[in-house]
């Protein structure tokens, strides 16, 4: 049974700070409201410590005072997790934001990154030198837990998932001891962390290999609401088929405001935002069939890479209400595409919507237990978010992102990306890992046999 803070002797507590070079900080010190916040504003949760690490020595402190005293523990890296799994209530929170460098090393092209990095530090770092490392589409989102997830984005048809492209890790184990896990060492826990989430250790740097992109042509693509089913059967035979250098996530949403022109201002849309990796004078050839769709506005052109990255950025700071759902799909057939269509045209806030991210090319010739990430042969990555920056329209979009989920639901493939989903317990997180499930499960019990690790979408030993 999980001790409380008030279980434990304040002399102990006392030593616990002296052991470290970061700092703890207390619900009675002035930074306590501010330190708790993570990214999404309808988590309020209220740790009795949280411990600023600044360095690995910090962290082998922190998991060894949790363990011995039977502290409820949580890692946070970049906050970003939808569900708010990066905090807990009454226990130790491990906030890894203050282990942050990044190494770009230009003769293997590799990247070693802190793991309490955000993917804007990486971008800002690996472009200089035409580099850039597969990841999401936020640019604040933490890489420990995007990596952990998996690593669905703009590059995942060129260059695969983040998983695939994650070289090494260094890690603090359950019992406190620092590994390094790869192909040739610890080459289970490496296979687990691919997908499996923070289960097994805290990882302190992550090794990627990262690719020429320097440049890429971008941006979104928009048709009426109307026209969501008519779009949507033309994506999913083109995306496929197209060549793995062009990437476009599909979404219904609305238009909140600039940099959009006005006529366009808090009305619904079917829109596809694009990414294209290749040599320019290949492209007009290629978006050809698109134009040939006649979307009723297009802002599609050459940007360096973290513009690509950044795109959403301003639209999406941390503190908004969010709540998530997702769901793998095998196919947009009649069904799925008439449910986008109806729950599409009822998007209840300016910020709220869909995204469906294309799995083929790199991500899907991977193997489908060459990583607990299972559904490589699923054709996409759905995630609904219902967003507001007002607490008052929480129940609103909520209900209305439950609702979407609950009628494409019986169309998916059963499981969803774990970093697109709340809390939701545990035959979610088994339906995610389908037949891993069982090896993830053998691998806990051997590292982490208590469960410690067990404020994340949790694997029980």
């Amino acid at each position: 049974m999980a001790h409380t803070v008030e279980d434990i002797l304040p002399s102990k507590i006392e030593e616990f700070k002296t052991q470290l070079r970061g700092g703890i900080v207390f619900p009675s010190d002035e930074n306590y409201n501010e330190t708790r916040e993570v990214y999404n504003a309808m988590i309020d949760k209220y740790p009795a410590m949280i411990v600023k690490c600044v360095d690995v020595a910090d962290v082998i402190y922190s998991v060894n005072f949790a363990r011995e005293n039977k502290l409820l523990l949580a890692i946070r890296g970049g906050g970003h997790n939808g569900g708010g799994l990066g905090l807990c209530n009454d226990g130790l929170v491990i906030d890894l934001s203050g282990l942050k460098s990044i190494r770009v090393n230009t003769t293997d092209n590799t990247v070693r990154v802190g793991g309490g990095n955000l993917w804007g530090e990486v971008d800002h770092a690996t472009h200089p030198f035409g580099l850039a490392v597969p990841a999401g589409i936020i640019s604040t989102t933490g890489v420990g837990g995007l990596t952990l997830g998996g690593g669905v984005g703009y590059l995942s048809r060129k260059f695969g998932l983040t998983i695939d492209n994650l070289l090494e890790a260094d890690m603090v184990l359950a019992n406190g001891s620092f590994v390094t896990v790869s192909p040739k060492e610890h080459e289970d826990l490496f296979w687990a962390i691919r997908g499996g989430g923070g289960n097994f250790g805290i990882v302190t740097s992550f090794k990627f290999q990262a690719h020429m992109v320097k440049t890429v042509i971008g941006g979104p693509t928009l048709w009426p609401i109307e026209k969501t089913e008519e779009i949507m059967a033309w994506y999913d035979e083109f995306i496929h088929k197209a060549p793995e250098d062009l990437n476009g996530f599909i979404a219904t949403m609305i238009i909140p405001g600039p940099p959009f022109p006005e006529a366009l201002h808090n009305k619904q849309f079917c829109g596809i935002v694009w990414c294209y990796t290749g040599h320019p004078k290949n492209f007009d050839e290629l978006f050809k069939p698109v134009l040939a769709k006649n979307p009723i506005f297009q802002h599609v052109g050459e940007m360096p890479y973290p513009s690509i990255q950044t795109l959403f950025d301003g639209m999406m700071p941390p503190g908004l209400q969010w709540y998530w759902r997702a769901d793998f799909f095998n196919k947009l057939g009649p069904e799925v595409r008439a449910g986008h269509l109806e729950y599409g045209s009822k998007i209840p806030t300016p910020l709220s919507q869909m995204h469906l991210y294309p799995i083929s090319g790199a991500a899907s010739r991977v193997g489908k237990k060459d990583t607990p990430w299972a559904y490589r042969d699923a054709k996409y990555a759905g995630v609904i978010v219902g967003v507001d920056p007002n607490p008052k329209n929480a129940e609103k979009i909520t209900n209305w992102c439950k609702d979407y989920w609950e009628a494409l639901h019986p169309y998916s493939s059963g499981g969803a990306y774990s970093n697109f989903m709340m809390d939701e317990g545990q035959d979610r997180i088994k339906a995610s890992y389908k037949d891993n499930y069982d090896r993830l499960v053998r691998i806990k019990r051997k590292y982490d046999s208590s469960n410690l690790f067990r404020v994340n979408q949790n694997i029980k030993p």
